[in-house]
């Protein structure tokens, strides 16, 4: 195939996976190539069973994945010209990432440090992937400025920044005081829901009303997440009595909790509603719904998003215990999840919180949803312009344990050096993917364990999917070519975590700017054609503007593909960038 309107060619050779339901298993058909067409030998064929791609395969030595890639050598004769090794893939990996964004992403808290279009730019540059609106912040009048900078930088600049709303959700609040109290242990210490101009001393209004119903004796409070804690003595219809266990400073309008409680309150507010339809005017990308309890408030939040125009994705943000008894319905109702480890932790023992947050992980990939870490990931870097050790172990893990996105939040809205807080987890995450045999010591990142048929809408197209991610990755491949309508096959790429860059093609801007949040996805607009090998075509010569390869790199693509009796057929290719 060749393009006259560019100065690269491509040397077609294609490997069409089908499956077959009988067997249970998927055919990669050799074809071979033409200087017009495709024709197909399909007298000769290897199967890859459902048990290559299982965990069983994750376990195998790496002799015997080294023969896997000698079979893929002779399905694709001429195109390797010896077995493909570990080493040499991590080499041109390294190669790779060190010239191309990293695969996790970064979300970005917009706030006073950061708000400007030039800063904003800056961060875009620096790596952000996502920008986020905190509504607990910030008039809407404020936040009308942030997005509309941020889709000026996407139309002049060409980035592909998603815009996230992040809801305040029903937070129980302490009231104002005059200056900060220190409590020292043992103090007695009141919240109250009277509501008076002047209090005692050592006494503060809480804005829920309902708050003396939901607080026994015995119970642990928590503000803000743990600077300080009161253990309570006496509830009476106003007021809630306790003792200060650990001493601290409380200042204005700090967030309560009671360990092991969630609040009685609604999952969406009023002024959640009113920030939702703010969002959907403004046509934002993601939603995240704070607080949620239960899988009916996310799907009561998508059918009002469907009914109102808006194609935004529901966030669930996982950060109360009565969202971790019902996890799996909730993550399987929502279209991604945050695990909002500061509010998580203040409700369930601390030590239980990377647990969850691995669980969570797990989940999504299974459901080929993204999941955002977030909370005190570089805190210190608020203050300080290096991050402490046990924050770059911490951004580490996250990434290692395959979650799509790390989060800033104060780091970027109000610190010092929110550009070197984005520098920096940047680095952490590129770092995991370039470490020496990181590729066998951390097979969960690229493994994708496949869910039952029976929960997916359609298995045969994540098996097909799958199987790519599994061929880029033997074949060393420079990048993965999606082409999506919808979405749904680029995200399930993402969910198989191939070892190269996911180079996603769709003619809806919209879902150009949702593909943000996903690994490894670097989402691009182009004009779909009828004939797929035009629209293939288009795909390449945008790449070769943009020199996302080089001569003589093998592009796996996941495309249809017309054949002889004018019908359509999904098909995986694998072709040779040759630069004339």
């Amino acid at each position: 195939m060749k393009d006259d309107s560019s100065s690269t060619c491509f040397v077609p050779l294609v490997l069409e996976s089908s499956y077959h339901k009988n067997g249970s298993s998927f055919s990669v058909n050799r074809f071979t190539n033409s200087s017009n067409t495709f024709y197909g030998a399909f007298s000769r064929s290897f199967c890859f069973n459902r048990s290559f791609l299982s965990p069983s395969f994750i376990k195998t030595d790496r002799r015997t994945r080294s023969t896997v890639g000698i079979v893929a050598t002779q399905l694709v004769n001429g195109v390797l010209e010896e077995e493909v090794n570990q080493l040499s893939k991590l080499a041109e990996y390294k190669e790779l990432l060190a010239s191309t964004k990293h695969p996790s992403k970064v979300v970005c808290t917009i706030g006073p440090k950061t708000c400007s279009f030039e800063m904003i730019k800056k961060l875009a540059e620096h790596g952000m992937n996502v920008l986020r609106m905190n509504m607990s912040h910030g008039t809407h009048e404020w936040h009308q400025q942030v997005i509309n900078h941020a889709k000026k930088l996407n139309k002049e600049s060409g980035w592909n920044i998603g815009i996230l709303l992040d809801t305040k959700g029903p937070e129980v609040r302490s009231g104002d005081l005059k200056e900060p109290v220190y409590v020292e242990r043992g103090t007695r210490f009141t919240f109250t829901i009277r509501r008076q101009v002047e209090y005692e001393p050592f006494t503060t209004d809480v804005n829920y009303d309902d708050f003396t119903s939901d607080v026994r004796p015995g119970d642990v409070l928590l503000v803000d997440g743990g600077i300080c804690s009161f253990l309570v003595k006496q509830v009476t219809d106003l007021d809630v009595i306790t003792e200060c266990l650990e001493s601290g400073i409380l200042t204005s309008r700090r967030h309560l909790n009671v360990r092991g409680k969630t609040a009685s309150l609604p999952a969406i507010t009023e002024k959640d509603w009113l920030d939702i339809d703010f969002g959907i005017r403004n046509d934002v990308d993601f939603i995240a719904l704070s607080f949620v309890k239960h899988e009916d408030d996310v799907q009561y939040l998508k059918k009002y998003l469907l009914e109102h125009g808006s194609s935004a994705l529901v966030i669930s943000k996982i950060e109360s215990a009565a969202a971790v008894q019902r996890l799996e319905p909730i993550l399987k109702a929502s279209d991604g999840a945050m695990v909002a480890r500061g509010d998580l932790g203040a409700e369930i023992p601390v030590e239980e919180v990377p647990l969850i947050q691995e669980e969570i992980v797990r989940i999504n990939r299974r459901l080929q949803k993204p999941t955002i870490v977030a909370t005190h990931m570089l805190e210190s870097m608020i203050t300080f312009p290096s991050p402490t050790r046990a924050e770059v172990t911490d951004v580490s893990e996250a990434v290692r344990q395959g979650a799509d996105a790390t989060m800033l939040s104060g780091e970027t809205a109000n610190g010092s050096f929110p550009l070197e807080a984005v520098n920096t987890m940047c680095t952490i995450a590129r770092s995991v993917w370039t470490l020496p045999y990181e590729y066998e010591r951390s097979p969960s990142l690229f493994h994708y364990r496949q869910m039952d048929s029976s929960s997916l809408v359609d298995s045969s197209i994540a098996a097909l999917c799958s199987s790519a991610a599994v061929l880029a990755n033997h074949l060393n491949a420079r990048a993965l070519v999606v082409f999506t309508k919808t979405g749904k096959i680029a995200c399930s790429v993402s969910a198989a975590r191939p070892s190269c860059p996911i180079l996603a093609f769709t003619p809806d801007e919209g879902l150009k700017r949702r593909l943000s949040l996903y690994w490894g996805i670097e989402a691009y607009q182009i004009a779909f054609s009828n004939n797929p090998e035009e629209t293939v075509s288009a795909a390449f010569k945008k790449m070769s503007q943009r020199n996302m390869a080089k001569h003589g790199d093998l592009i796996v693509v996941l495309s249809d593909m017309l054949v002889s009796n004018g019908t359509f057929v999904n098909s995986v290719q694998v072709r040779r960038w040759i630069a004339s």
